[in-house]
């Protein structure tokens, strides 16, 4: 089992930058891959990157794309997502979340998720 803890998120203006750590405790951390998801209020919560077990795969919505990094240091047990140009429409909550199957960008195949951390993004 791998616990997970969100930091980094706040209140940015439109155009900023932003950067959201995912602290792993537990279990082997680079087992897993891993992942940022959403939600804001009143929809789904929804893909934004996801990072393979050793860093080299990545993947991300279209609506972030160019925008965002997802990236991992397994000797830290920790995930990190660059926000750069952040827009209103990226305000939510950001989750991270862990995954046994190594690359996966489908919330149901994530087995681990944090709290979460909110983002508000003023424009």
């Amino acid at each position: 089992q791998v616990q997970l803890v969100e930091s980094g998120g706040g209140l940015v203006q439109a155009g900023g930058s932003l950067r959201l750590s995912c602290a792993a405790s537990g279990r082997s951390f680079s087992s897993y891959g891993m992942g940022w998801f959403r939600q804001a209020p009143g929809k789904e919560r929804e893909f934004v990157a996801a990072i393979s077990r050793n860093g080299i795969s990545t993947s991300y919505a279209n609506s972030v794309k160019g925008r965002f990094t997802i990236s991992r240091d397994n000797a830290k047990n920790t995930v990190y997502l660059q926000m750069n140009s952040v827009k209103p429409e990226d305000t939510a909550v950001y989750y991270c979340a862990a995954a046994l199957t190594n690359f996966v960008v489908v919330r149901a195949l994530y087995d681990y998720w944090g709290q979460g951390t909110q983002v508000t993004v003023s424009s």
